[in-house]
């Protein structure tokens, strides 16, 4: 059987994890191959929220096997807190999870460079977590002061530790000696204790033992076996490192060009990408959103959507459907079919505006800009839709929607160029379409 992903081709938080875990049930195997515990992840089955940030959705799925791949970035501790948490909401979680040997492992030094970095001279932030995912990737490019899982079990780890720890402390030092007060840290002790740093993460690492594994040539054995294999992205294509919005963007590739490096797959493998949209925009942190609405709709989007971070609880910037950036992300990922989200989010809204194209200095385009500052100028030109009054949270056929909800669902895909499969009218694995 061919392979299939899950990509979101917003700003992130698409409700990714909702469709992965209804097609998990398809698959024999769910990757996850880029990002950390930045992601977040929300599932609903049978009246039960299950939140995830490192392990795969499909971890609901007894007979399923989850794996994170050697594209992410570890935070120890968190990934063991996750696990825990869903034992004690009834999760089985045994050898169905598998981690990756070659994924880099953040340390306390990583997220105390995020923070350092994040206060230098930004009038506009970049919208970090504060996790350490940044500066764990630009180790890992770096490799010099890179550690990745597999390492936690060499004799030479605790030297490691010594040796980074020793150089983080000058480059900590410097940093807060030049820049003064606007490097103070409240409340962060930014000088490094190598000895317990190399404790704390060697109790982790035994608490992983049973997880860890070379799950590139798995997932190459099981591509020969003919198996069928999901893959779930994190955040979303304008996110990506390359591609996306730079450098309001997350540190890896979030877009469908991803896939392959995070996982260690053949892109040949890949016959089904499917794009996840919601059926608005939302983003967090800094960078244009040309469609975002800082008014009344926004607030109503907001507040009937629920749109606070899974992980982070900030409140998104929400807006009106921007078409020219899904169409970019969806053939920048390859999209074959696409998923919208969140329909029911816009019930009771008088009429609906999708964006077209831009105005820039004067300029009608339709695609979307590869500068920051050229988004910046972007002047969204809108279509605009009526709207529908009914509740639609208990349909589950495409005939019973609303005439105009249908007419929406339609516009959508004329603009993106991809047919709808999908439409999702709520959180529970039941309140969704399916084409």
């Amino acid at each position: 059987m061919p392979g299939t992903a899950i990509i979101g081709l917003q700003w992130g938080d698409e409700a990714k994890g909702k469709i992965v875990d209804l097609l998990t049930e398809q698959n024999e195997i769910v990757v996850r191959y880029q990002g950390g515990a930045n992601a977040g992840h929300t599932v609903v089955a049978n009246g039960k929220k299950f939140k995830l940030s490192l392990i795969p959705s499909g971890i609901f799925r007894p007979k399923v096997q989850c794996l994170i791949a050697g594209g992410v970035v570890l935070d120890p501790a968190s990934i063991l807190k996750e696990i825990d948490g869903l034992v004690k909401q009834g999760i089985k979680i045994d050898r169905n999870l598998m981690i990756s040997d070659r994924a880099h492992v953040i340390f306390p030094w990583h997220k105390i460079a995020d923070r350092m970095f994040n206060n230098i001279g930004n009038d506009e932030p970049i919208g970090t977590t504060m996790r350490g995912i940044g500066p764990c990737y630009e180790d890992k490019v770096g490799r010099a002061l890179a550690i990745r899982v597999g390492d936690l079990y060499k004799p030479g780890f605790k030297n490691q530790i010594e040796h980074i720890a020793g150089v983080k402390n000058q480059l900590f030092l410097g940093l807060t000696n030049h820049f003064d007060h606007t490097m103070r840290i409240s409340g962060w002790d930014i000088e490094l204790e190598a000895e317990s740093i190399y404790k704390e993460y060697s109790g982790y690492a035994e608490q992983l033992r049973p997880y860890v594994t070379d799950t590139t040539n798995y997932l190459l054995d099981a591509v020969d076996a003919d198996k069928r294999i999901l893959f779930e992205g994190a955040q979303g294509s304008l996110l990506d490192i390359d591609h996306g919005t730079f450098p309001y963007v997350t540190s890896s590739n979030s877009s469908g060009v991803g896939i392959s490096g995070g996982s260690g797959v053949p892109p040949h493998f890949l016959k089904k990408i499917v794009g996840i949209v919601k059926a608005y925009t939302t983003r967090v942190g800094g960078g244009p959103c040309p469609t975002e609405q800082n008014n009344e709709i926004g607030q109503q989007i907001r507040d009937r959507g629920n749109e606070y971070g899974t992980v982070t609880k900030r409140p998104r910037r929400c807006g009106w459907f921007d078409a020219v950036a899904v169409r970019y992300s969806a053939r920048l990922s390859g999209v074959d079919v696409i998923s919208v989200m969140l329909l029911d989010v816009l019930s009771g809204i008088d009429s609906l505006k999708i964006c077209t194209g831009y105005e820039i200095e004067g300029q009608q385009v339709t695609h979307f800009p590869s500068q920051i500052d050229d988004l910046r100028k972007a002047v969204p030109i809108y279509e605009t839709l009526p709207g529908w009054k009914e509740e639609i949270t208990g349909i589950t056929k495409y005939n019973d929607l609303p005439e105009n909800a249908k007419r929406y669902i339609k516009r959508i895909a004329e603009l993106i160029g991809k047919p709808v499969e999908i439409v999702s009218v709520g959180p529970d694995r039941l309140q969704t379409i399916i084409f």
